[in-house]
């Protein structure tokens, strides 16, 4: 019995070497004999010029291999087998950055803000949201910073999630999950029984948790309302004190998060720039002394222009000059941030008004009176740098492949923003007009 033991012993350790052999030799080598995935063959691109972020460069060329570009200039020496693609008359540029969208919420002239927040379910506005990022995606726009859902929770965390995981088309997303509003200050109001919200609802030492609860939540960015109508049809006034802010801030920035703050209000925005918030959204009320503080303190402005233009015209006006006075006020304003030298960046609220239109805030800045290039800048590298994207918004060795092509010079007509022909995405090209 002990000898045929042995034997059985013997015979399962000459198995475990054969197969150990085969392990070590025969597998790699019928491994070797099969194809191999292909790899994507590295990218020229041959526009008649290229927008760096900064500065227009005419007969510039720009080599993408795999997900990042790997040079730029004139005449460059590309691989035998890179892939060619001359974008003739056009002018490429990086991938616009949307500073302040909400993918799901639709224009206002469609379906109230308060019936979108009370009325429609989160999966229906989830659906309405993959059609929203798509348009945003086609129009050049690569990146977006979505402040807030608005009444359906956490979605935006699924939605980017389904966007890096390649299931559905669009941009990068940079979200906020639920903004922060003071108890009692925000909407949907109901005098008969309480209601959802379109944010969460903290302050105190509660505020500090509640942004912690938002980047737990998944919140690259916390967005608080610095200000808000107490009731409708009051005037905006200031919610959260600046210790209030500043113990938000802090709880933010420990944490490698953004703070974004709703202010309307000349205090409010005073009060969120001396917290030390990274951007203040809308700014419309803002004086010659505020934004002066935001210029020394670095604070970004994002003005959404845009929003209050596209309300205004749902409100009735054709467009025609005179403007109303809430949209000549919004362009004074705006006037004044940039006498002051306040950092711009480019948002326009999208959501309020039409999703892939995102560049309607570009041309309304261009017609506040700031120049083309810089518009062009702050929808680009300008974002990039305020929002911390290193790795995006400039044309440049060694950054991702997220680019764009318009018709013509978009610095003599900055309208070519709005026909966007070409857009590549990390390298894989999403929209061409060939």
């Amino acid at each position: 019995m002990r000898r045929a033991k042995h034997d059985r012993e013997l015979r399962c350790s000459a198995a475990v070497q054969d197969d150990s052999y085969a392990m070590r030799h025969l597998i790699p080598a019928l491994l070797a004999l099969l194809p191999l995935p292909a790899s994507a063959a590295p990218v020229l691109l041959l526009p008649d010029r290229v927008f760096d972020g900064e500065m227009m460069h005419p007969g510039w060329q720009v080599l993408v291999d795999g997900s990042r570009i790997v040079a730029v200039g004139a005449n460059l020496a590309a691989p035998a087998d890179a892939r060619r693609i001359t974008l003739a008359g056009q002018t490429l540029m990086p991938g616009m950055i949307e500073g302040h969208s909400h993918l799901l919420l639709h224009p206002y002239n469609e379906v109230p803000w308060d019936d979108q927040v009370l009325k429609q379910s989160e999966a229906y506005r989830v659906a309405r949201a993959v059609t929203h990022a798509r348009a945003t995606l086609m129009a050049g726009f690569t990146t977006v910073r979505d402040l807030g859902t608005e009444g359906a929770g956490t979605a935006d965390v699924g939605l980017k999630r389904a966007i890096n995981d390649g299931i559905i088309p669009g941009p990068r997303m940079i979200i906020a999950t639920r903004a922060i509003v003071a108890p009692g200050s925000y909407a949907p109001k109901n005098d008969a029984h309480p209601v959802p919200q379109g944010a969460e609802e903290a302050d105190g030492p509660n505020l500090v948790s509640a942004v912690r609860r938002q980047i737990g939540a998944g919140a690259d960015v916390v967005k608080l309302y610095g200000d808000y109508r107490w009731r409708p049809g009051e005037g905006s006034r200031p919610t959260f004190s600046q210790a209030e802010i500043a113990a938000a801030v802090a709880a933010a920035h420990d944490a490698g998060r953004q703070v974004a703050v709703h202010a309307s209000t000349a205090e409010a925005m005073r009060r969120a720039s001396l917290a030390g918030v990274d951007v203040i959204e809308h700014g419309s009320e803002g004086d010659a002394a505020t934004f002066a503080l935001m210029a020394k303190n670095r604070t970004a402005l994002c003005p959404t222009l845009a929003a209050g233009d596209a309300i205004a015209r749902y409100r009735g006006w054709n467009g025609q000059e005179p403007a109303p006075a809430d949209v000549q006020q919004d362009r004074a304003t705006f006037q004044l941030a940039l006498k002051a030298g306040v950092p711009i960046c480019m948002g326009g609220d999208v959501g309020v008004y039409t999703h892939g239109t995102n560049a309607r805030e570009m041309l309304l800045m261009a017609q506040a009176g700031m120049p083309n290039g810089a518009v062009l800048t702050a929808a680009t590298a300008g974002n990039a740098r305020h929002f911390g994207l290193a790795d995006r918004g400039r044309v440049a060795p060694g950054l991702l492949a997220d680019l764009v092509a318009v018709p013509g010079d978009p610095l003599a007509d900055l309208s070519a923003v709005t026909r966007v022909q070409f857009v590549m995405k990390g390298g894989d090209v999403v929209k061409s007009a060939r």
